[in-house]
């Protein structure tokens, strides 16, 4: 091979491989392209059926979230009053996108909302930085080492004679159990700590309280990793650990290293309790809350939650830039040993095709109440926001939609 040979070799490469930024359509801040599904090849009258079978298929629950609440079995919990901020709904509202353009949408997708238990995926995705950027060594580690006392922010201590509190503690640790020091970031991130304890006026046997009432406050702990419970608790124990690595508030720390990189609005807004407040490093700051099972939670639309799924849909890279590494997405993915259908929180993963069977098994979703899901689909290169539908209906639409792209 002579020297011209050479030089040519590494020009054709060059031209006919194309960066990953130029093969992948990734949306600009402030706009995202719409295509015609005819365009796309794909059927469109069976989009519009799907589209007219979610916005038939709108929940049934009251629009006003506090009443919603209180006729749900929430309100009904020991303990079940919220303590974070609530906002009445919107309509039945979603998106379709494929190939990375939007070919369909329903509803108010501008609206911002509450997104209850899709804030969980968030989170984990905070948790997923703090391991990439070397705050915490490995998900598998104990989470004790990790953590010092927290002192709670509370304005009427200058009022308090403390000489009447000579017992009471001015801290509080979230680890100090010999049962809770067993506990991995792997377990809170898998929903199987069964850690043990009350965080925010909120006790870990009041959510979602099962069994016997009289074994709530002193049953046999689960070695952790043993036993999956889904529990809001817990999972707001998991924010307030990451608050104490991260020593930032999570809602900056998401909004610097991820949703202003992926192009989402400002008007998205991360929240905690009214009493979810702590002193860290001489500023108040509140820990927020993975879900809005008692209020707060995450308030965004449904193309910034859209931003989101499509992110987790390329592995955590937008453009040319990877966000969040590929091997958390992949752990993300990776079924729990105990409950096979769940990732890291709040990846529900559709293992034996059981949740949406027309789906193939490498789909997830991220999942909130409402119902609120950002369904993710690698192999058919899709993203469905569906949000306010009934949960009984979710699988259906997936499969209308599925059922459109081209053959």
């Amino acid at each position: 091979m002579n020297r011209t040979t050479c030089l040519v070799f590494p020009l054709l490469f060059l031209l006919v491989t194309p960066s990953y930024s130029q093969t992948i359509y990734f949306p600009e801040k402030g706009h995202w392209e719409e295509r015609n599904p005819v365009e796309m090849q794909m059927n469109a009258d069976k989009i519009q059926e799907a589209i007219s079978f979610a916005e038939q298929s709108e929940s049934e629950a009251d629009k006003n979230l506090k009443i919603a609440h209180y006729q749900s079995g929430f309100g009904r919990e020991p303990f079940g009053f919220p303590v974070g901020p609530l906002k009445d709904r919107g309509e039945a509202t979603g998106l379709i996108i494929y190939k990375g353009y939007i070919i369909g949408k329903w509803g108010d997708p501008e609206r911002v909302d509450l997104t209850f238990s899709v804030a969980k995926s968030i989170l984990s995705a905070v948790v997923g930085l703090a391991v990439d950027q070397g705050l915490i060594d490995s998900e598998k580690d104990l989470v004790y080492p990790y953590m010092a006392p927290i002192i709670p922010y509370d304005p009427q201590l200058a009022f308090r004679n403390k000489a009447d509190h000579l017992t009471q503690e001015d801290v509080f640790e979230l680890f100090e159990t010999e049962h809770n020091r067993k506990i991995t970031w792997e377990h809170l991130l898998r929903q199987t700590s069964d850690w043990e304890g009350t965080l925010w006026g909120k006790p870990d046997w009041a959510d979602r309280p099962q069994n016997n009432s009289s074994e709530w406050l002193d049953r046999k702990r689960n070695d952790p990793g043993t036993v999956y419970k889904y529990n809001d608790t817990r999972v707001n124990v998991l924010a307030l650990a990451a608050l104490n690595v991260w020593r930032r508030p999570l809602p900056i720390v998401l909004r610097e290293q991820i949703m202003d990189k992926i192009g989402a609005s400002p008007t998205w807004r991360w929240t905690g309790y009214e009493n979810s407040f702590i002193v860290l490093d001489g500023q108040v700051v509140q820990s927020v809350s993975g879900g809005s099972h008692w209020g707060g939670g995450m308030f965004i639309n449904a193309y910034d939650q859209a931003r989101f799924g499509y992110l987790t849909l390329h592995k955590g890279k937008w453009k040319n830039e990877q966000l969040i590494s590929s091997d958390w997405i992949s752990k993300s993915r990776t079924p729990t040993a105990v409950q096979t259908g769940y990732g890291f929180m709040n990846y529900f993963l559709n293992t034996d095709r059981k949740e949406i069977p027309a789906a193939p098994e490498s789909a997830f979703f991220h999942i909130g109440a409402g119902t609120n899901m950002i369904y993710v689909d690698e192999q058919n290169d899709l993203v469905i926001v569906a949000r306010w539908i009934k949960n009984s209906e979710k699988a259906r639409l997936v499969e209308l939609i599925l059922d459109a792209l081209p053959e």
